[in-house]
């Protein structure tokens, strides 16, 4: 329904690069000029700047696309009500996600979203909490589901399900003995933490300062970009890791890993779903209402 010139457009805008926009469409590089041509002639404006092998919007381009995004979202929202009067939806949807969310808790649940709605196709981006609000800011997305709690003007904020951020360490550290250990103590321990940026760590430091405890108070042994790569670590070390409860179910089930008690300091926190400002609709709504009818958590 959207116009496919302007959908080339944006797509040229947004990548920056006619071939890889060809790419994106599945059309010729050549039959991606022809359409900016065609916008450039109808508007009687340059729309990017070709400097060498580089593309840049033009400031005429910058406007279009700003315009652009809007429709877009109109059309979005047109496509959602009018599907639901017959129940057919149709389209992709641009989704981002939290690392932890990304391997823990969508895939079951958009498998079931597949298998109901065939016609949408869910392409999935991952990243830590700031880079999906980010992608999300740049139209690279139109829904996230993050897991920080740090609040941006152009952004709403949904609650989706609470976790629970966990202290926990390999079966075979002598700290497994223990089933609790005074907030002070995490100054002696070595720890793994997740990479700046991660809501993850986001929300540990949160709660750790409420306790008088800084980052840098800690005996920080390395940073780690996932949760994989720290529940690897730490059956091949003494170190101790801040985790979601959520990523550690099977590890706990084995007893490869073990939850350390850290008194009266329970992390707690929300998934939230993240769209640009304004009224939702189109297929982000439709993701949204099936994800909280259907999670089991």
């Amino acid at each position: 329904m959207f116009d496919f010139r302007l959908k080339v457009f944006s797509t040229v805008a947004r990548r920056l690069s006619f071939t890889k926009a060809a790419e994106e469409l599945l059309i010729s590089q050549p039959a991606v000029t022809k359409h900016i041509k065609e916008l450039e002639n109808q508007f009687g404006l340059a729309l990017f700047d070709r400097r060498g092998n580089k593309v840049l919007l033009s400031p005429a381009g910058e406007i279009l696309l700003s315009h652009t995004t809007e429709i877009q979202k109109i059309y979005q929202r047109i496509e959602f009500d009018l599907n639901q009067l017959n129940s057919a939806f149709k389209g992709t949807l641009h989704v981002g996600s939290s690392t932890s969310i990304t391997q823990y808790i969508l895939p079951p649940l958009l498998a079931r979203f597949h298998n109901i709605h065939q016609e949408v196709k869910v392409e999935l981006l991952s990243g830590n909490s700031e880079q999906i609000e980010q992608a999300l800011l740049n139209k690279k997305i139109e829904l996230g589901v993050i897991e920080g709690q740090s609040k941006r003007r152009e952004i709403s904020y949904t609650p989706f399900l609470k976790d629970e951020i966990v202290l926990v360490c390999g079966s075979k550290n002598s700290m497994a003995k223990k089933d609790e250990i005074k907030p002070e103590e995490l100054k002696k321990i070595p720890l793994l933490l997740r990479e700046p940026g991660s809501g993850t760590l986001e929300v540990t430091a949160d709660a750790l300062k409420q306790k008088g405890i800084r980052l840098a108070d800690l005996q920080v042994e390395m940073q780690l970009g996932s949760t994989e790569a720290i529940k690897s670590y730490l059956q091949h070390s003494d170190c101790m890791a801040f985790v979601s409860l959520h990523a550690i179910l099977k590890e706990l089930e084995s007893g490869v890993l073990k939850i350390i008690e850290i008194k009266k300091l329970p992390i707690h926190r929300n998934f939230y779903f993240i769209t640009p400002q304004g009224p939702e609709g189109g297929l982000p709504a439709l993701l949204i209402q099936f994800l909280l009818r259907n999670h089991n958590f």
